[in-house]
């Protein structure tokens, strides 16, 4: 880390009186209204998506990053968009297949002190940006149609679990939800069984909400067949 972005962490933590807190706080709320305005505007003239989630750290020469152009690019030629979350990494691959496949996609990018920069495979028109990660969840949540996850860190098990317990609650229209990796995923997984299940913190049909394959083609059909079997069709 170097001084600049350790300056802006800095500054981004300093404490503030309670009396800051309160009158920074009742501004801050146009400026949260705002931000879910635009995005709803923008992402209801696009339309549904299937969402890409991963790591942006993930280098353009690792397996994963090609297997997300790959999905990305199948899913595109099936008519599909794809929505990222417009930085570098697994999003850069998602958003570069979909370009390299003649399809759509969007990118919804976050403001960060570090890391995170637009990646050049979005529509121009189609780059949304936030200040806020809770804004930016809702606008994936609201607008995909399906959800797959490839190997990222703390951001990408957020928007994993997320999605999963908004399907659980009811809050969300049942969509797929694909776990893509077997070898990265498979622990969570057994964790989830051997402990939240057999404590009965959540119920057996609580682990079809989600799906572990390896493949693209995997990932791909099981969008598909979702769509299929409900008559559905993408609408981007």
């Amino acid at each position: 880390m170097d001084k600049e972005e350790e300056k802006l962490i800095r500054a981004a933590f300093k404490s503030k009186t309670w009396n800051e807190i309160k009158t920074h706080d009742s501004w801050r709320v146009f400026k949260i209204m705002a931000e879910f305005v635009d995005g709803f505007e923008k992402l209801a003239r696009i339309g549904p998506c299937v969402a890409i989630f991963g790591s942006a750290r993930t280098r353009s020469d690792h397996p994963y990053y090609r297997l997300t152009e790959e999905i990305a690019y199948l899913l595109t030629k099936k008519g599909f968009g794809i929505i990222t979350g417009g930085g570098p990494g697994i999003m850069e691959a998602g958003n570069k297949g979909a370009h390299f496949a003649g399809g759509k996609s969007v990118g919804i990018n976050i403001e960060l002190p570090f890391e995170q920069h637009p990646n050049p495979f979005i529509d121009p028109d189609k780059y949304i940006e936030f200040d806020y990660f809770f804004v930016r969840k809702v606008m994936f949540m609201r607008y995909s149609q399906g959800y797959i996850v490839l190997p990222g860190g703390f951001g990408t098990m957020d928007e994993l679990f997320e999605a999963i317990t908004l399907v659980q609650t009811q809050k969300l229209v049942k969509f797929p939800i694909v776990l893509v990796g077997k070898r990265y995923w498979s622990g969570l997984v057994q964790w989830i069984k051997e402990r939240m299940l057999e404590e009965k913190n959540i119920l057996p049909e609580d682990l079809e909400i989600f799906t572990l394959v390896d493949t693209a083609e995997e990932a791909v059909k099981i969008i598909e067949d979702f769509y299929n079997k409900y008559a559905l069709k993408p609408n981007f």
